[in-house]
């Protein structure tokens, strides 16, 4: 456990200091940010005190918050895919997993996991910023930073789980 910690650890500041110091600064077609943070709260095992989850993603957030100029966005929306992933993992983990399987596409397959990854990254954009905006007068610039922000945190996603599984 004390190996996972300070690996999750480890996890924790790389992604803070990716998203701080260099996917801030990517704008795909003026709309899209890649938000990769989000990658924290998708990859905890099953059997992680949610206590904890909730926790870390929530600091997480916060860290993001205070540079990226998003007062508490992050970390609330972060906070909710933390407690949205616990109950997702479940419901797409097979049934005679061990109880410590951990949320990668080696344990759960490349479907599966592309398919938890969608479910969070999008729930994760849609949210975020919804919260940002806190309106809806222009729909269609809200679905597109929401759909461009989520296929960019889902390609770095995908790359980055292709290179951890082997």
């Amino acid at each position: 456990m004390k190996i996972e910690l300070l690996n999750r650890l480890v996890m924790f500041f790389a992604l803070f200091l990716a998203q701080v110091l260099i996917l801030n600064h990517v704008h795909l077609l003026g709309v899209g940010t890649p938000l990769l943070y989000v990658y924290f709260a998708i990859t905890f095992r099953r059997n992680f005190p949610k206590w904890l989850v909730l926790v870390s993603c929530f600091l997480l957030g916060l860290l993001i918050d205070v540079f990226s100029s998003t007062p508490g966005l992050a970390a609330s929306v972060m906070t909710l895919v933390a407690l949205a992933q616990t109950y997702l993992v479940k419901l797409l983990a097979p049934r005679d997993s061990a109880e410590d399987l951990e949320a990668s596409a080696k344990a759960l397959g490349a479907g599966k996991f592309a398919t938890l990854c969608l479910l969070l990254t999008s729930l994760y954009c849609l949210v975020f910023f919804a919260l940002e905006a806190f309106n809806f007068f222009d729909v269609l610039l809200w679905l597109a930073r929401s759909v461009v922000s989520t296929v960019l945190t889902m390609v770095l996603i995908l790359a980055i789980e292709s290179v951890r599984s082997r």
